[in-house]
């Protein structure tokens, strides 16, 4: 047997084994299951793929601690570069405006003032405190469509740097990653001025929703790399992606809550990761429900699963980069 078969088997045997242990847990503990069939079954894959990954992720770090060691130096090395390139985002963004740095707080605050003067009519009647509503759901997807589409260009972007010196092309679009979060910071202080003033009920749960947001950040990270390696090869997805991006938004509990949906819609658009991230955020700041374990490992499935595909595509391709920059 190869490497590649006995990793695949243990691969295998460990989710089948964190499968079978998950249903054996209370419902205290994991949390209540999909009474459906098929997005049990979904869940139960899911499941057992993250948990297998983690295992197998510790197991690499441990056999290859050599090679994780010179991933990590590398990247330490050009940690200046990393700077630069998200300074140079910050500074372009907001060069020659005369609020600068304000309008990372003014423009997640005027969006959601229009989303909520546009849906409160539809959507605000059975939702208490509509704007912070909105505003939370706004706040995870603003920050998954700008890493995402400004991540898909980055390696086309770059291709004066990389033609002349040579840098870990994974850099351009971690850059990216970066700056989002940076915006996002700005976001959450608009967040909180907005659950202030309204009058929310303030839970101690707030203080967890870094939680959601590392779960975001990774999943994000993933899309960004896949999308950054498929842009060299495929322009036209950039002009796909803006399509998919804005079906992503009616898809996503923004402006309406899940319950009103057919119960056929309902289980589709549990398929739809952002779901996951918006409501994790939501019963953190907005109810102040822990998610169960159950949650969580759906969460960082999603992650850990398109974070991996994501590194794969950048890995194998990156090489092949200079032919079609």
């Amino acid at each position: 047997m190869t490497k590649k078969h006995f990793a695949l088997v243990t691969l295998l045997l460990t989710a089948i084994f964190f499968i079978i242990l998950w249903h054996t847990m209370p419902i205290e503990v994991a949390g209540h299951r999909p009474g459906n069939v098929p997005m049990l079954i979904f869940y139960n894959g899911l499941v057992g793929a993250t948990l297998a990954m983690l295992v197998v992720g510790v197991l690499i770090t441990v056999v290859k601690r050599d090679y994780v060691k010179g991933q990590l130096n590398t990247l330490a090395r050009f940690r200046y570069l990393l700077f630069l390139l998200v300074k140079r985002d910050f500074v372009t963004r907001y060069r020659r405006s005369v609020l600068g740095v304000l309008w990372s707080v003014l423009n997640p605050l005027l969006s959601m003032i229009v989303l909520s003067m546009v849906f409160s009519n539809l959507f605000g009647v059975e939702i208490p405190n509509f704007p912070v509503y909105v505003f939370s759901g706004q706040l995870i997807y603003n920050f998954f469509n700008e890493s995402t589409t400004t991540a898909m260009g980055s390696i086309v972007g770059g291709a004066g740097t990389i033609k002349k010196v040579y840098v870990p092309k994974y850099i351009f679009p971690i850059s990216k990653i970066v700056s989002a979060i940076t915006n996002m910071g700005f976001a959450f202080v608009a967040f909180m001025l907005v659950f202030t003033v309204t009058g929310h009920p303030f839970y101690w749960t707030i203080f967890l929703v870094p939680i959601p947001m590392i779960y975001i950040i990774i999943f994000s990270t993933g899309v960004g790399m896949l999308l950054s390696a498929m842009a060299v090869f495929f322009r036209d997805l950039t002009h796909i992606y803006t399509i998919f991006t804005m079906l992503l938004f009616f898809l996503t509990p923004i402006m309406y809550h899940v319950d009103i949906l057919p119960e056929r819609v309902f289980h589709l658009i549990h398929l739809n990761p952002l779901f996951h991230y918006v409501e994790y955020f939501r019963n953190l700041a907005l109810y102040g429900v822990i998610p169960s374990l159950w949650d969580n490992i759906i969460c960082l499935g999603f992650a850990l699963i398109v974070c991996c595909l994501g590194l794969y595509a950048k890995m194998t391709q990156q090489d092949k980069y200079i032919l079609y920059l």
